[in-house]
C-alpha cells in the first residue's frame, strides 16, 4: 500500500493513527514484501499476524497462503479486515493477552507482525512461551530491543531478556528500517528480527523454572557480582562457578547463553550439568511382571518388558490447579518410548515389590519436585496404547511452580480441559498413546 492510498484509507475509515495503541502503519509495498519473504509462507501453509493494521504485510502472506489469522486490538479496524479479507480468520484481541495455548490444536504455524513498541517485550514473551507451536517469528520492532534480544554477551545490550529468550530461540536481527517507511514517523529506527527454535540439545538442557530464577536475580543487578545476587537461589555459588569453568567474581553480563544453562542444571550432590549423561541408565530397573488379573507371575528388566511386551504396571497423574487447569508435560529427547510427545502431568514405572499408591507419591516429587495428596482414580487394563501396562490412574490438586527434571521432561504447561480436548481431538499425534487413554478414561469418571 502506498502512502497517498494508506492516508486515504486511514481518511475514510475516519482512523487516526493512535499513539496509546503505538501505530506506526509500513507504506513501503517493496520493503514489505521483502519481510514477508524472510518466513517462506508455503501454500497452505498457517501463518499469524499480530496487529495487521491496514494490512501492509497481510496481502502479500495471503496471497501465498490463506490459512491465516489476524490479531488486531482497534475496533475501528475490525471490519475492514473482515471485508478486505475474508478468507483469513479476524481475531478481535489484545497480542498481550492473546490464550497461545488455543494455538496448539491447529499445530505448528509462522508468527509475523509490525509490533507496537511499547508492548513488543510483551507480545514478545507471549509468543515465545513453552506453550508455543510457532516455527518462526518475524518481527519489526525498535531497533533498541532488537539488538537487546540479538545481544552477545559482554555487552550493554546483552540481559534478561536476551537470556531468558534465547534459551528456546535464535535470533537473527535482518535489516534496520528507516523511521521514514512508516505513517505516522516514529522518532527512532526500527529493525527486523528472524526468531527459530533451537534444535533439542543445542544448549544443555535445564529446569526452565530455575533458570528463570537465576537469570533474574543474576540481571537485577548488573554491577554486583553473581555470588551475591544468586545466593538465595544457589547458596553454593564457589562450587557451582568453578564447576562450569567460570571465576566466582563473574557479573550476570559476562556467561554465555551456555553458561547460563550449565549453571540451572548444575546439582551441588555430584556436580552433574548434562542430564543425558544418565537419562538412558534405565535397563537396570527391574519390574513386576504380571498376569490378565495383574497378579505378579515373575521379574524382568525394563529392556525385556517393552521388547517381549510383557504385562507390568505404572502409574499416571492428572495434575490439577485451583482454575481447574491441567498440566502436561514434554517429554524429553531421551526418553527412550515417545520423545518429545506431551504426556501426563507425570507418569512412571511401577518397580518390582512396589505398590500404585506409592509409586504415585513418588512420581510427583521426582517428575514435578512437589508434594500434594494424591487420590486414585481407576485401574486402565492393559492394551496396546498403554505400552501393555496396567494403569493406575491418579489425580492431585497443586498450583505450582514445579521443577522439572531436563533428563525426563523438556517443558511443561498448564491448559484447559476445553483446549486439551480440542488439541487431542486435532492432533492425537502430539501426544504419547498413554496419555491418550489416560484422558479418554479421565472424562468418564472426571473429579471435580
Amino acid at each position: 500500500m502506498k502512502l497517498s492510498e494508506l492516508q486515504a484509507t486511514l481518511d475514510e475509515l475516519d482512523a487516526t493513527p493512535t499513539r496509546s495503541l503505538g501505530q506506526n502503519f509500513l507504506h513501503d509495498r517493496n520493503l514489505a514484501e521483502w519481510i514477508v519473504s524472510r518466513l517462506e509462507i508455503a501454500q497452505g501453509e498457517r501463518w499469524l499476524e499480530i496487529g495487521p493494521g491496514l494490512g501492509a504485510l497481510t496481502s502479500i502472506a495471503s496471497e501465498q497462503s490463506e490459512n491465516g489469522v489476524l490479531i488486531e486490538k482497534d475496533d475501528r479496524l475490525i471490519e475492514f479486515l473482515r471485508g478486505r479479507y475474508p478468507q483469513l480468520e479476524v481475531v478481535h484481541g489484545d497480542a498481550c493477552r492473546f490464550d497461545t495455548r488455543d494455538l496448539m490444536a491447529g499445530g505448528p504455524l509462522k508468527v509475523l507482525g509490525n509490533l507496537p513498541y511499547y508492548v513488543s517485550s510483551q507480545i514478545l514473551f507471549n509468543f515465545t512461551s513453552d506453550a508455543s507451536p510457532a516455527t518462526a517469528l518475524l518481527f519489526t520492532l525498535q531497533k533498541e530491543l532488537a539488538e537487546r534480544i540479538a545481544a552477545g554477551p559482554g555487552g550493554k545490550e546483552y540481559g534478561a531478556p536476551t537470556v531468558l529468550i534465547g534459551r528456546r530461540w535464535r535470533v537473527e536481527m535482518l535489516r534496520t528500517l528507516p523511521p521514514s517507511v512508516f505513517l505516522p514517523v516514529p522518532k527512532v529506527d526500527s529493525a527486523v528480527v528472524l526468531l527459530t527454535p533451537r534444535p533439542a540439545g543445542e544448549l544443555t538442557p535445564c529446569d526452565g523454572a530455575r533458570f528463570t530464577t537465576l537469570v533474574k536475580l543474576g540481571f537485577s543487578q548488573r554491577r554486583k557480582q553473581l555470588g551475591k545476587l544468586l545466593a538465595p537461589a544457589l547458596p553454593q555459588w564457589a562450587q557451582a562457578a568453578e564447576a562450569i569453568g567460570i571465576p566466582v567474581t563473574s557479573r550476570a553480563e559476562a556467561l554465555s547463553l551456555e553458561q547460563w544453562c550449565k549453571l540451572a542444571a548444575w546439582k551441588p550432590d555430584t556436580g552433574e550439568t548434562d542430564p543425558s549423561s544418565n537419562a538412558q541408565d534405565v535397563h537396570g530397573e527391574i519390574f513386576d511382571v504380571v498376569d490378565e488379573h495383574d497378579n505378579v507371575t515373575g521379574q524382568a528388566s525394563r529392556f525385556e518388558v517393552h521388547q517381549q511386551h510383557l504385562r507390568h504396571r505404572a502409574i499416571h497423574i492428572f495434575v490439577l490447579n485451583k482454575h481447574g487447569e491441567l498440566f502436561l508435560q514434554k517429554r524429553s529427547q531421551w526418553k527412550d518410548v515417545c520423545p518429545q510427545l506431551w504426556d501426563s502431568s507425570a507418569a512412571g514405572h511401577v518397580n518390582a515389590g512396589r505398590g500404585y499408591d506409592e509409586t504415585a507419591a513418588r512420581e510427583l516429587e521426582e517428575e514435578l519436585g512437589v508434594s500434594a495428596s494424591v487420590q486414585p482414580v481407576t485401574r486402565i487394563a492393559p492394551c496396546v496404547e498403554t505400552g501393555f501396562e496396567f494403569v493406575g490412574l491418579y489425580q492431585a490438586q497443586h498450583d505450582g511452580p514445579f521443577h522439572l527434571p531436563p533428563a525426563e521432561i523438556e517443558c511443561g504447561e498448564w491448559f484447559t480441559t476445553a483446549q486439551v480436548a480440542e488439541w487431542t481431538a486435532a492432533r492425537p499425534s502430539d501426544f504419547a498413546p498413554g496419555f491418550l487413554k489416560c484422558w479418554q478414561i479421565w472424562n468418564t469418571t472426571r473429579r471435580d
